[in-house]
């Protein structure tokens, strides 16, 4: 018998935040510090723009670890959408990032710090729910990684 656990959440549409992030700075860290300033809890991320060079990472499920690349050239952010939740309590961005190099070639990955941008417009979607802790990120055994709990956690 296979059981499907669910953490069925209503939550409704808050504010929506757009706007554009500085040249230069760290995409993810940027990302996270509006998040503490705007005191954003729970959301949605969506962006794109072009960075100088990225950092993306790639979770090994067999090992537990993240392998991290680098690119070191410019790209175009086709794509950049993730969640914002809590974790220690804190906003917690969670992105992953399609780019593109000159040459067309696709590359991307969950996103580290490290990703310097080049130009970059964000639109982030604020929810609310009554309860915003249980979106907080708890520590997951059979991943290993930090996610958000499951019903009856």
């Amino acid at each position: 018998m296979v059981r499907i656990y669910m953490l069925v959440q209503p939550v409704s549409r808050g504010r929506m935040i757009m706007g554009r992030l500085k040249k230069g700075s760290d995409l993810l860290a940027s990302l996270t510090q509006l998040c503490v300033n705007e005191n954003i809890q729970l959301g949605v991320v969506r962006a794109i723009g072009a960075v100088t060079r990225a950092r993306v990472g790639f979770y090994h499920q067999d090992r537990r670890t993240y392998t991290y690349l680098e690119f070191d050239n410019p790209h175009e952010i086709i794509s950049l959408e993730g969640n914002i939740s809590l974790k220690d309590g804190q906003p917690f961005v969670h992105a992953h990032i399609a780019l593109m190099a000159a040459d067309g070639r696709m590359v991307g990955g969950h996103l580290a710090e490290g990703t310097e941008i080049f130009a970059c417009e964000y639109v982030i979607t604020e929810l609310l729910h009554e309860h915003d802790r249980n979106f907080e990120r708890v520590f997951d055994e059979a991943t290993g990684l930090y996610l958000w709990p499951m019903a009856g956690d």
